[in-house]
């Protein structure tokens, strides 16, 4: 296991403005994002309501219809440094999340996303992990692992075209996978 990095290791917990900035689609939308904020909180079950049963499935391993109170101030209220969730919002309307919780006192967090139907298979998943790379990186977090349903193509496919190393293994139905998130010229001499 790699150590996490030494400089530039972000340790304070306040709004990070600098994470905020623009994702542009495979078919040229242009859309706003940002980290989460608890003010979301409406905006969130309102993201939720409108996934489709698949989207939902998918996500959870189960239906999940609605997201309970405490489900949803747990989403929304993060520390930015051990958890931290990016939204993208459409004039307004958020219409993706992707979130990172590191495991206590390690470099390794997982990762999951959830983007709207009318936008899957448009760059924004690829984005949001990008970002979440970045940013996780910055606070000393190393590998990303996600566990996903072995036939959530959309997923596995972010996770296989995002140009990071890693190892994926299938059991029972479900794909386990290991991203090592160091940038390029970090790894190069590993």
């Amino acid at each position: 296991m790699q150590n996490p990095p030494t400089t530039h290791v972000v340790t304070t917990s306040r709004y990070p403005h600098g994470l905020a900035g623009e994702i542009t689609t495979t078919n040229g939308r242009r859309l706003r994002v940002r980290p989460i904020r608890s003010t979301d909180a409406p905006g969130l079950v309102a993201f939720h309501r409108h996934l489709s049963d698949s989207s939902v499935y998918q996500r959870y391993f189960s239906w999940h219809a609605e997201l309970s109170n405490t489900e949803v101030a747990h989403l929304t209220n993060v520390d930015y440094v051990d958890r931290l969730a990016l939204v993208v919002e459409d004039n307004g309307t958020l219409v993706a999340v992707g979130r990172y919780d590191r495991f206590p006192g390690t470099d390794r967090a997982e990762v999951a996303f959830l983007v709207t139907d009318s936008l899957q298979r448009c760059g924004v998943g690829r984005q949001l992990l990008e970002r979440l790379a970045e940013a996780a990186y910055e606070r000393g977090i190393t590998t990303f692992v996600a566990d996903t349903q072995s036939d959530n193509m959309g997923m596995l496919g972010v996770f296989a075209h995002s140009g990071f190393a890693q190892q994926r293994s299938v059991a029972g139905g479900v794909a386990y996978v290991r991203l090592l998130i160091a940038p390029e010229n970090e790894t190069a001499g590993t």
